[in-house]
């Protein structure tokens, strides 16, 4: 059972986007002394901490770079993005579910760019 009833907005985040929104949100929490941090939003500012390791605007500019190529379509460019994969091997796990799969080149052409923002 859930409490939503339907999706009203869906938009796609890197994980240095999302650091960025959190940051402002634990900003207005410790600003307010009454406001007490919930577990799963430490955590997350915790997990966000950890992993991003670019800045909001380059994290786009890696999506854009990625959407361009062949086979990459939105939201397995935000994947790519948050996973920067470092070998073919990685990148084909989130095709995985894919119903093609991706040649040699067009792998490599992939990592070039994860190579960049690496």
């Amino acid at each position: 059972m859930t409490i939503f009833k339907e999706k009203v907005d869906e938009e796609y985040l890197t994980v240095a986007e999302t650091k960025a929104i959190l940051e402002e949100l634990e900003r207005e929490r410790a600003a307010d002394e009454d406001r007490e941090m919930r577990y799963e939003l430490a955590r997350a500012i915790e997990h966000v901490n950890r992993f991003a390791v670019l800045d909001p605007e380059e994290s786009r500019e890696f999506v854009a770079e990625l959407q361009e190529l062949d086979k990459v379509d939105e939201p397995t460019a935000y994947k790519i993005a948050n996973l920067r994969p470092r070998d073919r091997d990685e990148l084909r796990a989130i095709y995985a579910q894919e119903r093609f799969t991706l040649s040699g080149d067009e792998l490599d052409a992939i990592l070039e760019v994860v190579a960049q923002y690496a």
